[in-house]
């Protein structure tokens, strides 16, 4: 679901905040200091995601949530006593918190994403801490790409060339994933796709191995994508160095010279931007609300008005919203068709 508008009345008693969001996947919203924009995006944000504590500790009345396909989202805030009412058709239904974290995907991105914190209470840097949880992931999938054959009943039912072109659109499928390091064994004696001649004798050998590879599809191609777009996003921003997964499926990076560089001894620009396409293609599933704070820190005016552009391209790639808050018009650029101004209404 994206998120039209978005009210907060009684906002740490004083004021009242509207955004009306663009329906393209991105806003970019902007205000003066001190008007309320972190704090509603994080407001935003743990309401969408449950946080209960968090949105009992930040001052306001009422929140309400418009969504495009005409559900309307209303939390009141009665001294701590959070009372949540999802509307649907004019209907009001009361739900629970535990119902609530069940509709929606959000990640939010707060202006000091430099740091994560462990599950121990260390704080440790963002971009290591993101490489390695990438080196596992690549790790898991090329340790679990074992083929296992799959019958369905409507299986007997397809055609030949059904079959054919099903397995085609597979193979596609699975030659992009190869680029991006994994691959698979076809069974010894068999091809893939098959031709109609392969179907005559073992069609049902074949069926098996297609929904096998579909199976493994499913389980990889998300991954694959995510690896190959954002080494294409960060080579395409970077200059005189580019990124790549090594042997050992850590992240290694190249000077032009050929020299090897640690991630810690990237620029903190550098570092901002893999954090933050990072998230977009690895931390936000598809369909995903992004809440977006400050995406300007660190990066020079080029990189600032390369921005729109990549997001825009991943909104539509992920079905994403982003809303990012900013203050620089070299963010926005040449997009103020995608800028709303938080509006204030002080009582």
């Amino acid at each position: 679901m994206k998120i039209k508008t978005f009210t907060v009345y009684g906002l740490f008693q004083t004021h009242d905040c509207q955004l009306n969001l663009s329906d393209s996947g991105l806003t970019y919203i902007h205000a003066v200091n001190a008007t309320g924009k972190s704090t509603i995006l994080r407001l935003m944000y743990s309401i969408l995601t449950g946080d209960e504590h968090t949105v009992r500790g930040i001052p306001f009345d009422r929140a309400d949530l418009t969504f495009a396909e005409g559900t309307n989202l209303v939390v009141e805030n009665e001294e701590g006593n959070l009372r949540i009412t999802v509307i649907r058709n004019e209907v009001p239904t009361p739900i629970t918190v535990e119902e609530l974290v069940d509709m929606f995907d959000a990640v939010y991105m707060s202006p000091e994403r430099s740091t994560v914190r462990k599950m121990d209470g260390r704080l440790v840097p963002a971009l290591e801490a993101y490489a390695n949880e990438l080196h596992d992931e690549i790790l898991f999938a090329k340790e679990h790409k074992d083929l296992v054959d799959l019958l369905c009943e409507e299986d007997a039912d397809m055609t030949d060339e059904e079959i054919i072109f099903w397995s085609k659109d597979l193979k596609a499928k699975l030659d992009f994933i190869d680029e991006a390091g994994f691959s698979i064994d076809i069974p010894s004696g068999m091809r893939f796709p098959p031709t109609r001649y392969d179907l005559v004798d073992e069609r049902k050998a074949y069926i098996g191995l297609a929904r096998a590879i579909e199976e493994y599809v499913k389980r990889n191609y998300l991954l694959a994508e995510s690896m190959i777009v954002y080494m294409d996003i960060i080579n395409g921003l970077l200059t005189d160095k580019h990124i790549y997964i090594e042997d050992n499926s850590h992240i290694g990076v190249e000077m032009d010279s050929g020299t090897s560089l640690n991630l810690s001894y990237l620029s903190s620009g550098e570092r901002q931007i893999m954090i933050i396409f990072y998230r977009l293609l690895f931390h936000a599933v598809p369909g995903s609300i992004v809440l977006l704070d400050e995406p300007e820190v660190s990066l020079h005016i080029s990189w600032q008005q390369k921005l729109g552009g990549i997001f825009l391209d991943v909104c539509r790639l992920r079905d994403l919203q982003i809303i990012a808050a900013t203050h620089s018009p070299q963010v926005i650029h040449d997009r103020w068709d995608l800028a709303t101004e938080l509006r204030v209404n002080f009582a």
